[in-house]
């Protein structure tokens, strides 16, 4: 049955494709109709009739759909000058008589349906006139967005405080302020059957690697799906492995972020519809650097970066270690702790697992609640669930003070990572990590461990190494990876870039590779 649906779906979808296929009509009516019928009579479809003002001029129709397209542009640069247009015999086509009276930006020709009515639904407006087969697509689009303003997911004390918005154009013309080269490059595409989304690949010729431009082109162009919503979509068809939990492929809404990865050597993927952009190709240490290092000094920089490493394994391993060390080891403990511990947990009627177990849970779906609330309703439920709630699970005896003390530590910690996404990723592993140190103990998270390392070895992104340059080890580059070194000693770009184009700066005798 799900294969019948399935052949259905597809026919459907390429019956869509290529029903307006097919070349315009002389007769102004049979265009009119067509058009209609292919977009159903849509309510917000405008079309107006001008009639020039001498007697042969032939009539004139304007289409547009309202909220899509600019109305003023379109009544001052398009009806107003329509109004007292004449055709002289003196040109020869209609497309030329036709741009020398429309003064909009850019001005084409389109002579088939589909091309006409794709050019309908992008905001653009189409000017057809009675006896050519042949029509005028203005460039009217105007697509409501938000105005610039502050990250909200990745929020830096010193740094650039704009952000990307909804609209495609808007994000693109912040990376050309920042970035004024004639060596940037920027290709546009639709993918999508039904939505028809504006997709573009940006990158610097020259500096990123040909072959890697090309895969990304090549799997972007593979996509075949009815409808791109958000960069997301995008980002499930193009990444290496489909099945892994790590993030392959970087997400972020700051143009300056985008900017420094396109000048080592990186993609970006705009689409058009979400302020978050795609950077491939990714490696892990990437999702834990912050703009801001580059922003301030070298020694504050490498603090915060080992911080937010610290932070990540604080987040990965602290409840596996604390249940593996009760549970199995609890001579690593020392006797006043334990006794301590061994006192608080007398009146606990679960084992140290599940007592973990229904904290962890607890505290997820604490976070989800406060994330869907609203966001005056979501802060209170926060601070309440997290200090009420257990506070009165303590004095319940329904858990232990010091399980309550980890679980806030690692809830913590997970805040403390530049990048959402990598910070889900140690969420998922904690609780492999927990069931593993409950049958084993610390061997369990040895044997834990070392599955995760072989599984990040494997992984690739856009045929780059996902854990370089720690492995395969580069020397050369460990100036930005667990640390950061001053930027004057940026002297090659990683590995990403293009290897005849490595250097980004030009070094002076006596530099060297210090602080």
């Amino acid at each position: 049955m799900w294969k019948s649906n399935r052949k259905k779906c597809e026919a459907s979808i390429r019956r869509l494709e290529h029903s307006n296929s097919m070349p315009l009509h002389q007769e102004l009516h049979r265009n009119i109709a067509h058009i209609k019928e292919e977009l159903g009579g849509s309510a917000d479809l405008i079309i107006r009739f001008i009639k020039g003002e001498r007697q042969q001029c032939p009539t004139i129709s304007i289409i547009h759909i309202e909220g899509v397209s600019d109305s003023q542009s379109i009544n001052e640069h398009i009806i107003q000058p329509l109004s007292s247009f004449t055709i002289y015999d003196s040109r020869e086509t209609l497309t030329e008589e036709l741009e020398a009276v429309i003064t909009v930006s850019s001005v084409q020709a389109g002579s088939d349906f589909r091309e006409v009515i794709a050019a309908v639904l992008s905001g653009n407006t189409i000017i057809l006139v009675d006896g050519y087969s042949e029509a005028l697509i203005a460039s009217t689009g105007e697509m409501k967005s938000r105005d610039i303003s502050e990250p909200t997911t990745q929020t830096v004390i010193r740094g650039p405080k704009d952000s990307f918005t909804e609209n495609i154009r808007t994000n693109t013309s912040l990376i050309r302020q920042r970035i004024q080269s004639p060596g940037l490059r920027l290709e546009a595409m639709r993918i999508g059957e039904v939505t028809r989304t504006d997709v573009e690949m940006m990158y610097i010729e020259g500096i990123a690697e040909e072959s890697i431009v090309k895969e990304v082109r090549k799997r972007l162009q593979s996509i075949k799906i009815d409808g791109i919503l958000e960069s997301g979509y995008i980002e499930s068809f193009i990444k290496d492995n489909q099945t892994t939990i790590f993030p392959t492929i970087v997400n972020t809404e700051r143009p300056d972020a985008v900017a420094g990865n396109l000048l080592e050597g990186r993609i970006a993927i705009f689409v058009h519809g979400t302020p978050y952009v795609l950077i491939a190709p990714a490696v892990f240490i990437q999702f834990f650097q912050s703009p801001e290092d580059y922003y301030q000094n070298p020694y504050i920089s490498t603090v915060l970066r080992m911080l937010r490493f610290g932070a990540f394994f604080l987040s990965l391993y602290a409840p596996a270690l604390y249940i593996a060390i009760i549970a199995h080891h609890q001579g690593l403990i020392p006797t006043v702790l334990l006794v301590s511990i061994a006192a608080q947990r007398e009146g606990v009627p679960f084992p140290v697992i599940v007592e973990a177990l229904i904290m962890e849970v607890t505290f997820e779906v604490l976070r989800e609640a406060g994330i869907r609330m609203p966001r005056a309703v979501g802060q209170a439920l926060s601070i309440v669930g997290a200090l009420i709630l257990g506070q009165a699970a303590v004095q319940a005896g329904f858990v232990s003070a010091a399980i309550v003390i980890i679980v806030s530590i690692t809830a913590i910690a997970s805040f403390a990572l530049p990048h959402y996404n990598i910070g889900i990723t140690a969420r998922i592993l904690r609780f492999f990590l927990l069931i593993a140190s409950s049958f084993f103990g610390l061997y369990g998270i040895l044997i834990g461990s070392l599955m995760i390392v072989i599984h990040m070895c494997s992984l690739r992104s856009f045929s780059v190494p996902y854990v370089a340059p720690i492995a395969p080890f580069r020397l050369d580059e460990q100036k930005d990876a667990l640390f950061h070194f001053s930027l004057k000693n940026f002297v090659k770009r990683p590995s990403p870039a293009q290897q005849e184009n490595k250097i980004r700066m030009s070094r002076e005798e006596g530099d060297s590779d210090e602080y």
